[in-house]
């Protein structure tokens, strides 16, 4: 799976499941399970394990079970000394315990439920290096008497103090580094997350690697990762607290390569701060609007859309409370065939699961209605550790053994049917379950009993075997193939932003989850209770285990509703071809890139697109012999200055309806102009490579700035800021430190910056507060640039020929742009991505 790493019966049996939840693995020994009959006595050979709640005895012979002692049921642990008889062969020295129960695991080397064995039982241990023997019963005395404590607080408090006791005597060995050259940047203690299970140890970040060393050499001695591979690194909550960072050395991976627990939320900030620092030309930070922005567009599928969300919402394939949460899409599954064209074959995204039935929700909300508060609706939850490994038992059968004390749970309480499992979700009592990714990915083995595991009998006499399938489906691949495509059909398309208003969105709470029936236990939301406020231990620990077994709300996203996905009509989609047909005919993702703007948006059918038929025009008039190049227009309205090819700067009096001045710089084509803020200066730019400052009141030209190797294409102006395009590859920023008032002089231009670029520049934007700068190029590449830092933001290759005009949406969020290929894009600034291509019958311009 892509989530729960199942472990291969190989010669490591042992793994970090056998132990209890919340319990660590501290050291192991070499060590002999020494068992006496009245006629020898016999050796087995095997790791003896120290843990925080109990002894675990693994085997090296495969056929013998692993043994697991649990410290509360011990009721001597004994030092024996080594005997020296001249008589005998000397006799080593072993520990000796007595105890009221022994748990077999394992037995035969087949994964079964657990095997507990009660009564009074002697069981001896020998070192194979004897002189530890002692301080071994030293360390089980210490926790021994940690896990007879009455409380379970002290018990978890002392146990505590022993492990950060054990981390103190150890730090990172530095020997392990991969280069010599390799500089420390920080070093702390930490506890590697993984489902179920914490492995304590210490972090150590370089400026080359990630490293992380468990205090108990398990499963490794040290796990490293490189800092160049990371792409995307998270601040994770666990177990309610700003502890966690997850670490993905993929873009679009679900599951992680490390997931660490920091003691101290500053320790993991200062982490998480340098490798975002020393990966910032690697990593993209995304936000629930970009990816919002690029699914409703089409550049991201139904599929990897919720993935990001539940990433954002701090859902993780290591926390089993706050595992990936997907929706159930399909409500039929008696059909023989499946017909995607037909509505009812779909499941009502608009609706929590808990309220599809309309009698069950009744029934619920007398209850409802009738309870103090605070006052839920359902008594479980969506998503459980429970929940996640009903699904996953074939292929995490050991998970569910942690979990469950070492038992399955029964036989027709068991994932047998898909058609079964929903029918118990539209009908149970306490049954509201979603599913999980997997049920839209590739690896069918979650509905398959490859590992031929004994899961019980049902009360009809049958085995628990494989996952019965809808009749649609003819295996197991069929299934998952044809469900990930009714994820990503025109239906679901069109109605998934409903449920993301339930799951992560503004649905999630208050006065609209109540309308929606969406309220849950206020123990399931992020911040529903302050576990720190609670000064009783024995409490706040039983808070805090019964939070993360009954499940997690997820993050909310959205405080606002989500918008529709914009969805291209489907043409081609007939009822008899609703199975055949390839995903790529089904799914709204893949919309062709001709398809207009109107098409694309809802928006642009209620603006003023149908309205630019309706403009009139009021007046034409050739003043120029060749073509316009700028329009500057004064402050009253009164005159229009334009600039021409023709090299000349003309003025038209909109009053007189005729032009009144002409001016010539040189006899270079000048090729823009605008109006300075003091309502009295033209700036213009030159072909020949400068730009030129006309005076209104005194009629004649001002002053030349000389900035530029070859032709000035365009200017800026903005906030006493004068940037100058060209087609010497740059564009430069310059500042005026004279006031609006006074004449501009050349000395009065100091240069601030020059932004290179790979071909000429063509045309420069700014957005309306001046933040953002638009470069179009040559070779058809639009570059954003941040004009505080002067960094670039986004460059992309968008036109196949040179950019003649960009220009910002009012709100600053995109990037229109429009080329010699006659084409006009819309560039999303944030993301980078072109989220609209029209192709018109001509140059625009």
């Amino acid at each position: 799976m892509a989530s729960l790493k199942t472990q291969e019966r190989t010669k490591e049996r042992f793994s970090l499941l056998l132990l209890d939840l919340e319990e660590y693995y501290f050291e192991q020994h070499t060590a002999y399970h020494v068992t006496s009959t009245s006629k020898k006595e016999r050796k087995i050979r095997g790791s003896f394990k120290v843990c925080s709640r109990s002894i675990i005895f693994d085997p090296e012979d495969l056929s013998e079970p692993i043994l697991k002692i649990p410290l509360r049921d011990c009721m001597k642990i004994e030092f024996v000394e080594e005997e020296n008889n001249p008589f005998n062969d000397p006799r080593p020295s072993a520990i000796s315990i007595l105890c009221g129960q022994v748990i077999y695991i394992k037995e035969s080397n087949v994964i079964a439920p657990y095997r507990n064995e009660r009564g009074t039982t002697k069981i001896s241990f020998q070192l194979e290096v004897w002189s530890k023997t002692e301080d071994v019963v030293q360390t089980l005395h210490q926790l021994h008497r940690a896990s007879c404590l009455e409380k379970l607080g002290d018990q978890t408090a002392m146990i505590a103090a022993n492990l950060q006791s054990r981390l103190a005597r150890s730090s990172f060995d530095k020997n392990c580094f991969q280069n010599v050259t390799e500089k420390p940047h920080m070093e702390c203690e930490v506890e590697m997350v993984t489902p179920l299970v914490s492995n304590p140890g210490h972090v150590c970040v370089t400026d080359e690697n990630l490293y992380f060393q468990p205090l108990n050499g398990y499963p490794k001695h040290v796990i490293q990762i490189k800092l160049h591979r990371i792409r995307r690194i998270y601040k994770r909550r666990h177990c309610l607290r700003p502890l966690g960072l997850e670490v993905f050395c993929s873009e679009n991976e679900l599951c992680s390569d490390i997931y660490l627990k920091f003691y101290c939320t500053a320790d993991r900030d200062e982490i998480y701060y340098y490798i975002a620092t020393f990966l910032e030309n690697h990593m993209t930070e995304h936000t629930a609007e970009s990816y919002m922005l690029q699914w409703q567009r089409g550049h991201l599928s139904n599929y990897e859309y919720l993935l990001h969300l539940n990433n954002l919402a701090d859902r993780s394939c290591n926390d089993l409370s706050q595992y990936p949460i997907f929706p159930w899409v399909i409500a039929d599954y008696s059909s023989a065939q499946l017909d995607m064209t037909n509505a009812a074959t779909f499941r009502d995204l608009s609706k929590p699961v808990g309220a599809l039935n309309k009698e069950r929700l009744d029934r619920l909300l007398t209850r409802y209605r009738g309870m103090p508060e605070p006052r839920f609706m359902y008594g479980s939850h969506y998503s459980s550790p429970g929940y996640v490994l009903f699904y996953l038992v074939r292929v995490a059968p050991e998970h569910m053994l942690c979990l469950q004390n070492g038992r399955y749970d029964h036989a027709d309480r068991m994932f047998n049917s898909i058609g079964e499992t929903w029918k118990n979700c539209l009908e149970g009592a306490t049954d509201f379950k979603e599913l999980i990714p997997e049920f839209y990915g590739t690896d069918c083995s979650f509905l398959e009993n490859k590992m031929s595991l004994d899961l019980g009998r049902r009360q009809n006499g049958s085995s628990v075997s494989e996952v019965v399938l809808p009749p649609w489906a003819s295996d197991a691949s069929d299934f998952l193939q044809k469900h990930k495509t009714a994820l990503e059909s025109q239906f679901v398309s069109e109605h998934l932003h409903e449920w993301i208003d339930l799951v992560f969105g503004y649905k999630q709470r208050g006065s609209e989850a109540v309308a929606a029936h969406n309220v849950f236990h206020p123990l399931t939301y992020e911040g529903g209770i302050d576990c720190d406020s609670i000064e009783d231990p024995d409490e706040r620990i039983a808070m805090l285990t019964q939070i993360l077994e009954f499940g997690q709300t997820p993050t909310q996203l959205f405080s606002s509703p989500h918008p529709q996905r914009i969805t291209p009509r489907f043409h081609n989609i007939t009822r008899s071809s609703s199975i055949t047909s390839p995903i790529s005919e089904l799914s709204p993702n893949f919309q062709s890139e001709d398809s207009s703007f109107e098409d694309l948006t809802e928006e642009s059918r209620k603006l003023a697109w149908a309205n630019m038929g309706n403009l009139t025009r009021v007046s034409s008039h050739k003043i120029h012999k060749e073509a316009v190049t700028g329009i500057a227009v004064t402050r009253d309205g009164t005159a229009i200055f334009s600039t021409s090819q023709d090299s000349t700067l003309k003025m038209f009096s909109k009053e007189l309806k005729e032009f009144q001045r002409s001016m010539s710089f040189s006899n270079m084509a000048l090729s823009s102009c605008l109006m300075l803020t003091d309502g009295k200066t033209v700036a213009c730019s030159s072909w020949d490579n400068n730009v030129y400052f006309y005076s209104i009141p005194y009629g004649r030209r001002q002053d030349t700035l000389m900035g530029h190797d070859d032709a000035v294409t365009q200017l800026c102006w903005f906030d006493d800021q004068l940037y100058t395009a060209s087609w010497d590859s740059t564009v430069k920023v310059w500042q005026c430190t004279c006031d609006s008032s006074s004449t501009h002089k050349r000395s009065q231009f100091q240069l601030q910056a020059e932004l290179e670029h790979e071909t000429g520049v063509n045309t420069i934007s700014l957005n309306p507060t001046g933040t953002l700068l638009a470069s179009g190029c040559k070779d058809g590449t639009v570059t954003i640039w941040d004009t505080s830092s002067y960094e670039t933001l986004q460059q992309v290759h968008c036109h196949t020929g040179t950019i003649h005009s960009t220009a910002f949406s009012p709100d600053s969020r995109h990037v229109l742009s429009v080329g010699a290929d006659s084409c006009m894009k819309v560039i999303d600034v944030q993301t980078g991505m072109v989220i609209s291509t029209v192709k018109s019958e001509e140059e625009q311009r």
